[in-house]
């Protein structure tokens, strides 16, 4: 696992129940802005145990196809964390 992965998931690690961050501000707090891409191909990897779900699109979406098992695992876990969606089905990053 290359270092830069390793201190993805430690962020990943710290997000607080029923909070979410996209993959930019999670490669922006690790000082690399234009890494969001790498952050997702980070989380399509990531160790059992951390709380992915709480990983979305800097749009507020969920980043699986809406209705695809994926879907509608993180936003359950999402929702019984207390995460509010909107009628589009976003989440305000705000």
């Amino acid at each position: 696992m290359s270092t830069f992965f390793h201190r993805i998931y430690e962020m990943v690690a710290l997000i607080p129940y029923g909070k979410v961050l996209s993959y930019g501000q999670i490669a922006r707090f690790l000082g690399s802005p234009r890494s969001s891409r790498l952050v997702g191909w980070a989380m399509h990897h990531c160790p059992k145990g951390l709380p992915w779900h709480r990983v979305i699109k800097q749009s507020g979406e969920i980043p699986f196809h809406e209705g695809s098992m994926e879907y509608v695992t993180q936003r359950e876990c999402l929702e019984r964390e207390g995460v509010a969606f909107s009628a589009d089905g976003t989440i305000d990053m705000d």
